[in-house]
């Protein structure tokens, strides 16, 4: 079966952390430039919504990208402490569709050929799982809030790479279906635990991961012959 989805990057005008993010240069494009580049580059991806409250996105993807679909966001869903998933239910609601790929503007590293693998992994999982999210493997000594080994016995030093892995949701990559998140749920009852390189999986949370992911992009575009 051929997976084909309705892409959604939400994004709002006004960030907390790092202030303009979404559209301040970034190796010399706005930031959510792109990402929407990647998504556009992906055959399955049937279209591209950006859902925003920003008129400097809607300018520039009017301008960049006429193809994309931009949705304004309702002032009952601005600010940063409404749930994401009111977010996808909304956008789902206005672009009907069967499945469902979210990601970020803050992802600038995430490549079209991975999204692919995830559409194809998905596919290929239907009767076993109902819903992707992308996550980063660690295997690290890990420790709770109160001093706790989470994943280790202390007593017993295994080499970091024979312990047990944990697993980060990275925020790069989510796939889910019109019925979960109509039913307010990004990630199903089965999910899959698509993993990503640490490094292309890079999400711009403050000022040094914006930083991190500019110096990783320079190097990976230094690098391509």
């Amino acid at each position: 079966m051929t997976l084909s989805v309705v892409a959604l990057v939400p994004m709002r005008h006004h960030s907390e952390r790092v202030p303009g993010k979404n559209y301040r240069p970034f190796n010399g494009r706005p930031l959510f430039h792109h990402i929407v580049s990647t998504l556009l580059d992906v055959g399955r991806v049937s279209r591209v919504v950006i859902d925003t409250d920003s008129p400097t996105v809607k300018a520039q993807a009017g301008e960049h990208f006429p193809d994309v679909l931009v949705i304004d966001r309702p002032a009952e869903l601005l600010g940063g402490d409404v749930p994401m998933t009111e977010v996808l239910r909304h956008d789902a609601t206005a672009v009907p569709a069967d499945w469902y790929l979210q990601t970020h503007s803050t992802n600038p590293l995430l490549k079209a050929s991975t999204v692919e693998a995830a559409l194809d992994r998905m596919a290929a999982s239907l009767e076993s799982h109902d819903s992707l999210f992308s996550v980063t493997r660690w295997q690290t000594r890990l420790y709770d809030a109160e001093g706790r080994p989470m994943n280790h016995d202390p007593s017993t030093l295994l080499r970091t790479q024979d312990l047990p892995p944990v697993f980060e949701e990275n925020s790069n990559l989510y796939l889910f279906t019109a019925e979960q998140i109509a039913a307010g749920r990004r990630i199903g009852s089965a999910p899959i635990l698509f993993e990503i390189d640490a490094l292309e999986a890079v999400d711009i949370d403050e000022e040094r991961d914006f930083l991190l992911a500019e110096m990783l992009d320079r190097l990976s575009s230094d690098a391509t012959p």
